[in-house]
């Protein structure tokens, strides 16, 4: 499925969008100045006016609240107009963003640290989370289940029909720029506090306050605590306040852990309710979202109760028992609709966030999916998608039945290893249903593994040798699974001799070939490289180069056929002074 470019170029689009959100921020950064001010001027003239009328009788004190009035609508205006440069100011930044993508730069962007696991057998490698990674580039998600979804569809594969599903939703995405947006404007990272599975916990929890006798009594004994306190000021005696006080605490006193429990932690505040509610209204879910703004309007309520106003509501309206009934009210009603709720959000903001990614790189082709029991990898011009366009070199890649393995020799720098992360990450990339940096792919569901870093551990006690073969181990289990495999290991065995890298490598080699794989070793030692005619012709020689000119190297990282004739590796020392 290829891609059509947009009407406008995504970088002009989003300048031109910038420029226009920067200009009406500034617009609502001078407007919230100006009521700020009027708001300071009104105070001391509302109480310049009340001291004229309380202390010197200058005219009613009934006139009063005109000026009252004014100063509760500025209060009012200025709460709007901080609003209003927040929105502007998240939509600069949702911009600035998008730049930032567009020119390979750094930006602020969540990074997918949480999701990070040395374990995952190709996650680390392939620089899927954390500070530059591909989830970086990709995620545009405002909740945690939509940044969970999306790294799980970098984490593992999905079936043909799956895929073919995503592409067409991402496809269908694409073009509605203005539908991100309102995403992206959507709460603010700094004041919300979202855990979709401690929310689902609470919201499924069996409701305790339920059942319209307690409630009604509850509410009568609240109403005449009311009207005592009424009696009472107008000199009727406390008798009956003090009694129905009284009545309160043995009302609210055994049930007391359980309001606590009611009200307690949901796993989110009023601002991340409001936030997962107006991403599920922007995903059709208008219903869902109106309950989840009930629940962010009730969880302000529960809020409410700690403070001096709540205390005193709750020795008389038992301000703190009816709020629980309301929050039991709504579980009962909806607490088990909060799992669809979360599944949809976390689908709908992966998909918007492939689909920014598929509008920003208009000319990264939809992989084709070759739904076939033999593993399948070929690629024409396949380029890694987080090195700038000016500077990504591009090269074919073919790993079929007839070529299933490639061992790639080249000096070092050459570009081995950036090869193995291109490959992986267009893998990782069209394997989650989203385009591909290339100008066409066509390749079967995958298995990847990889093993392109790993370090000695003294906490866990494991050489650096001894953590590869952990790893190797780990990717040749894979060929255990439903899938066939997409190996790639850099410099393998690099942390044993050469005798038994060969040894080891040829053997290892020798299984994988025996089970459904493909794949590809980079290596410096060219006893390697000559394993080649052993395995047999599914077996193949490429290789990367370079030149050296005077105390200059230059690197053009396009892959040749057959095994590199040349090192760099004393030239290198001696560039840098090093006497060899």
């Amino acid at each position: 499925m290829g891609a059509a470019a947009p009407a406008e170029a995504p970088i002009a689009a989003y300048s031109r969008r910038l420029a226009l959100a920067q200009a009406a921020a500034g617009r609502a950064r001078q407007g919230e100045i100006r009521l700020a001010w009027a708001k300071i001027v009104a105070v001391f003239a509302f109480l310049g006016l009340a001291w004229a009328s309380i202390i010197g009788l200058a005219f009613a004190a009934l006139w009063l609240l005109l000026p009252l009035a004014v100063l509760v609508y500025l209060f009012v205006a200025h709460g709007g107009a901080i609003l209003e440069r927040e929105r502007s100011e998240r939509k600069v930044r949702f911009y600035q963003r998008g730049l930032a993508r567009l020119r390979a730069e750094p930006t602020a962007a969540p990074a997918g640290e949480r999701f990070r696991d040395p374990q995952h057998v190709y996650a680390d490698d392939l620089d899927l989370f954390g500070p530059g990674s591909l989830f970086q580039l990709l995620s545009t998600a405002r909740t945690p289940m939509g940044e969970e979804r999306l790294a799980a569809w970098l984490r593992a594969p999905a079936s043909v029909a799956t895929l073919r599903d995503r592409q067409r939703q991402v496809a269908e995405l694409r073009p509605q720029l203005d539908l991100r947006e309102r995403a992206g404007l959507l709460g603010d990272e700094l004041k919300q506090r979202l855990d979709p599975r401690r929310l689902a916990t609470w919201a499924q929890a069996p409701p305790r306050f339920i059942g319209t006798v307690p409630r009604l009594l509850d509410a009568l004994v609240a109403a005449a605590t009311v009207a005592a306190a009424i009696y009472s000021l107008a000199g009727g005696g406390l008798s009956w306040l003090i009694a129905l006080i009284a009545l309160q605490l043995i009302l609210v006193l055994p049930r007391d852990a359980a309001i606590s429990a009611s009200a307690g932690d949901r796993g989110a505040n009023s601002e991340g309710l409001r936030t997962f509610a107006s991403v599920l209204a922007l995903a059709g879910d208008q219903e869902g979202a109106g309950a989840l703004l009930r629940l962010a309007q009730l969880a302000d309520w529960s809020s409410a109760s700690g403070s001096t106003l709540g205390r005193v509501l709750d020795v008389t309206v038992l301000y703190s028992l009816q709020v629980a009934f309301f929050v039991d009210a709504w579980r009962a009603r909806y607490g088990a609709s909060i799992g669809a709720w979360i599944e949809s959000v976390g689908e709908f903001e992966a998909l918007l966030s492939l689909s920014s990614h598929a509008y920003e790189h208009p000319l990264d082709p939809f992989p084709e999916l070759v739904d076939a029991p033999a593993p399948l990898f070929e690629a024409s011009e396949l380029g890694h998608p987080l090195i700038p366009e000016e500077n990504c070199v591009r090269n074919d890649v073919a790993l079929n039945q007839q070529t299933r393995v490639w061992l790639v020799s080249g000096s070092n720098m050459s570009g081995k290893s950036t090869l193995l992360r291109t490959i992986g990450v267009n893998t990782v990339l069209a394997l989650a249903g989203a385009p591909v940096r290339a100008r066409s792919l066509r390749l079967t569901p995958l298995a990847l593994g990889t093993r392109l870093r790993t370090s000695d551990s003294l906490q866990q006690g494991r050489s650096g040798y001894y953590a590869e073969i952990l790893r190797l181990r780990q990717v040749f289990e894979l060929t255990r699974g439903f899938l066939p495999v997409l190996f790639m290991f850099d410099e393998l065995m690099e942390g044993t001799n050469s005798h038994d890298r060969v040894i080891g490598s040829k053997g290892l080699l020798r299984s994988l070939l025996a089970r459904p794989s493909i794949g590809l070793v980079t290596t410096h030692d060219l006893a390697l490289a000559a394993l080649a005619p052993e395995l047999g012709p599914e077996v193949r020689n490429v290789h990367f180069e370079d030149q050296i000119e005077g105390n200059d190297i230059r690197f053009d990282h396009r892959l040749r056929d057959g095994v590199v004739t040349k090192s760099n590796a004393l030239a290198l020392m001696r560039i840098i002074g090093l006497e060899v």
